[in-house]
């Protein structure tokens, strides 16, 4: 498609949606309050205080339960709340109270499966954070019983319900960047990682993303997202993965990698290199879909088209009709895909919400998420072990 033509869709694609429903997810439904959701969220810590900050400003969702092992991370999870939620030390007496609908699993990742499963048998809706589960066990069991609930359950892969990146997704799928070549993906950030710890005996219990028996390190907490974008846009998942790691900047006791190097392959031939650094921030968030028309990049909040061929340093002027519009140029991205949306984690809890109100599985489900949750072990792995990692086909179809 010519540049100009690309950019009169984009373009109009943005004016068409910028006040619509489709981008902030029915956000003020029609609803009275016996329509409200009471949420219970499991795992109050970072993550999931920040989840309940975010629920205060969203319609028909209320949180009337939380639950953490750490009673300073309760307290403070459960300050967030503006509804005066009662507080537990055990999810299962949570999932007991028969006012909570649907609960959150925002805990430590080698929990997610079996707190997942105890809420699929205890009647709740769930959002599970990603990655959805550690092992092909815990991914096993999970996937057979969601299949067997009349439940919604979520993943909480936030970029499936960002507006933007489903806008992204659309426009590779209709041919913008031609046939795909390759993804480049990389989330680097500076920095040891770590959380402060008042008390030696909470240190795994804080800082447990440094530990192999709880966590999956980068590539569960970060590279999860993007293997979820690559899987998204090639529907399909890779029939191989290669990578290195290592433990090689921070000294400091860790056994989750402080460095991560992956490529998938796909079964149609397509590459994608996945690499996480803690000791240098260059670029930051950032995927870039390479085909034979033109690259897309795309970073949390903003996306870019960069054709092949000829370009031009700027074009100023109207657009379809579009009276001022000016498309703006980065030499070294390319033409601004400009697409109004909100927060990606605000959204996702919007989409949530809706998923059980109209009793719709939501886009981010536990097939996708269980997807993701094999690549991820696959990475694993194949660092840990040194090989070269193939598909395990017997996951999902056992």
């Amino acid at each position: 498609m010519k540049r100009r033509s690309f950019i009169k869709k984009t373009t109009l694609a943005t004016a068409g949606i910028a006040g619509s429903s489709y981008l902030y997810g029915n956000l003020t439904p029609n609803l009275d309050a016996n329509n409200t959701i009471n949420v219970g969220v499991i795992g109050t810590g970072v993550r999931g205080s920040g989840l309940i900050s975010m629920i205060n400003e969203i319609h028909h969702l209320n949180v009337i339960a939380g639950c953490d092992v750490l009673p300073f991370r309760l307290e403070k999870g459960l300050a967030k709340a503006e509804s005066n939620p009662k507080g537990y030390s055990d999810y299962r007496k949570l999932l007991n109270n028969k006012d909570v609908d649907a609960v959150i699993v925002a805990t430590p990742f080698n929990t997610h499966s079996r707190i997942a499963l105890d809420a699929l048998e205890a009647g709740k809706h769930v959002f599970c954070e990603k990655t959805l589960a550690k092992g092909y066990n815990g991914v096993r069991e999970l996937v057979a019983k969601a299949k067997q609930s009349k439940n919604i359950f979520q993943t909480g892969h936030q970029y499936h319900s960002s507006r933007l990146y489903t806008h992204v997704v659309d426009l590779i799928k209709e041919g913008q960047v031609g046939n795909i070549i390759a993804f480049e993906a990389q989330w680097n950030r500076h920095g040891n990682w770590r959380r402060p710890v008042l008390k030696p005996q909470y240190e795994k219990a804080i800082n447990w993303r440094m530990y192999r028996e709880f966590s999956g390190g980068l590539t569960a907490e970060l590279g999860s997202h993007q293997i979820d974008f690559v899987n998204w846009v090639l529907d399909d998942t890779p029939n191989q993965v290669m990578g290195i790691g290592g433990v090689d900047y921070w000294k400091d006791g860790r056994e989750t990698y402080d460095n991560v190097h992956l490529i998938y392959s796909y079964p149609s031939g397509v590459k994608a290199n996945f690499s996480y650094l803690t000791n240098n921030a260059k670029d930051g968030y950032q995927i870039k879909v390479s085909g034979d028309k033109g690259t897309i990049i795309i970073d949390m909040k903003n996306a870019w088209f960069y054709p092949e061929g000829k370009t031009e340093d700027k074009i100023l002027g109207d657009v379809d009709g579009v009276s001022g519009a000016t498309v703006q140029w980065d030499k070294e991205k390319g033409y601004k895909i400009n697409v109004e949306h909100l927060n990606p984690t605000e959204q996702t809890l919007i989409d949530f919400r809706d998923a059980i109100l109209n009793n719709k599985q939501p886009k981010s489900n536990v097939i996708t998420g269980a997807k993701t949750a094999i690549c991820v072990q696959m990475g694993l792995d194949a660092m840990y072990k040194n090989e070269i990692i193939r598909w395990n086909s017997g996951v999902l179809n056992s």
